[in-house]
């Protein structure tokens, strides 16, 4: 690993540092690392100077815990449609392997249901015949991946996809409330698929570090456009007029 006097960003910085990107920005808004602020809450860090701090303090270094499959056995939206329901779980298949995980926290939920209302109340006046839905809804790419999105909105033109029973094909946005059995799940294979299939917008949001991170297609690759943390307001540059008070979202 070369290090120079290149800034780079908070993602390519916790690919160095083996962190994770949440970490990255805490780090940030406590100042225990360098960085330089490019205007309207965008940092970039110089390799070298983040290492030197982290080095000369006491911060203590994470190890991520990998993501690992319920399951390798390869599944499909027939095979889900059979699972018994099992109280205080939920499932998902991702590229054919059954994900089960525990139920959602209140704060979760609560983080949910709040950005929900934001969604709703601003697609209400620029997409009325758009729809806001939320989990436990199917959403199937092929036959063999079944998502639940906390959060998604299907537009006015993508009405063919909503069948009776669940949603067939990409929305047009989709927003994933992390949790820690969710984290590496939500941010590594979630996000690759959602890019694949070509879902535009992605939303990361993060109750415990109370960071808001969204993602756009750019060139068919994930794009940080627009990202927030505690009591900050943000603006999404690809939706005129959308403004998301963060605090909002956190309060208990």
């Amino acid at each position: 690993m070369a290090c120079d006097n290149k800034l780079i960003t908070a993602q390519e910085l916790a690919d160095n540092l083996n962190l994770s990107v949440e970490t990255i920005w805490r780090y940030t808004r406590e100042k225990k690392i360098p960085c330089v602020e490019l205007g309207n809450k965008q940092y970039r860090y110089n390799l070298d100077e983040v290492i030197r701090a982290l080095t000369d303090s006491t911060v203590v270094r994470e190890k991520p815990v990998e993501y690992q499959p319920e399951s390798d056995e390869t599944f499909t939206y027939q095979d889900y449609l059979n699972l018994p329901e099992e109280p205080g779980y939920r499932y998902e298949v991702l590229n054919g392997i059954l994900i089960k995980e525990p139920s959602p926290t209140v704060m979760h939920q609560r983080v949910s249901r709040r950005i929900q209302r934001m969604l709703e109340d601003y697609f209400w006046e620029v997409d009325p015949e758009g729809e806001i839905f939320n989990a436990p809804l199917d959403v199937t790419f092929l036959d063999t991946t079944v998502v639940q999105p906390d959060v998604f909105y299907i537009s006015g033109k993508q009405k063919d996809i909503v069948k009776e029973k669940r949603i067939d094909g990409p929305p047009t946005l989709v927003v994933e409330v992390l949790s820690p059995s969710t984290h590496r799940k939500d941010r590594l294979k979630k996000l690759s698929i959602y890019q694949d299939v070509r879902v535009q917008h992605y939303w990361l949001v993060n109750p415990e570090d109370q960071t808001l991170e969204c993602f756009a297609l750019q060139n068919g690759v994930y794009a940080l456009v627009a990202w927030g943390m505690d009591d900050e307001v943000v603006e999404h540059p690809c939706f005129d007029g959308l403004s998301m008070a963060l605090k909002e979202l956190w309060k208990s």
